[in-house]
């Protein structure tokens, strides 16, 4: 008996190492991840951006759009010319909006996608969240 759950934990530990290392491995968008402002203290900026080489403006601006979309954000618009999305939420109930900004610009012949969400100061928000989310945006852009 006592093999046989062992062999099951060792199987089920097993099955879970490739997922297990996949979440090790940051990706290019994690890792240019970047924190501005002193939190309570003053506005934060979430920061992060990606090349996607040989990846079109308006497929990024699209995929960029659908992903902010699934995200939960609404409302969103759009400067096809600047290749920016900007939307605003307000879940705190404080009256306080939060921004997000993605902009897709060529760069060669590819595109770089860039993100920013931005808090005002007193709000907090946990920055390991918000780089999840912000890399699920930003690397759908090339879906």
């Amino acid at each position: 008996m006592k093999s046989f759950v062992a062999a099951g934990v060792l199987a089920a530990v097993l099955g879970a190492a490739p997922a297990f290392g996949q979440q090790m491995v940051q990706s290019v968008c994690q890792q240019n991840f970047a924190v501005e402002g002193t939190p309570r203290v003053t506005a934060m900026n979430f920061r992060t951006w990606r090349d996607f080489p040989n990846l079109a403006q308006p497929t990024a601006l699209k995929n960029l759009r659908a992903a902010m979309l699934a995200e939960g954000f609404s409302n969103i618009g759009l400067d096809a010319e600047a290749g920016a999305l900007t939307t605003v939420q307000e879940t705190s109930g404080s009256g306080r909006p939060q921004t997000l900004r993605v902009t897709a610009r060529k760069a060669g012949n590819g595109t770089r996608v860039d993100a920013v969400f931005m808090i005002q100061a007193g709000q907090t928000a946990d920055s390991n969240v918000i780089r999840a989310a912000l890399c699920r945006v930003v690397d759908a852009a090339n879906l």
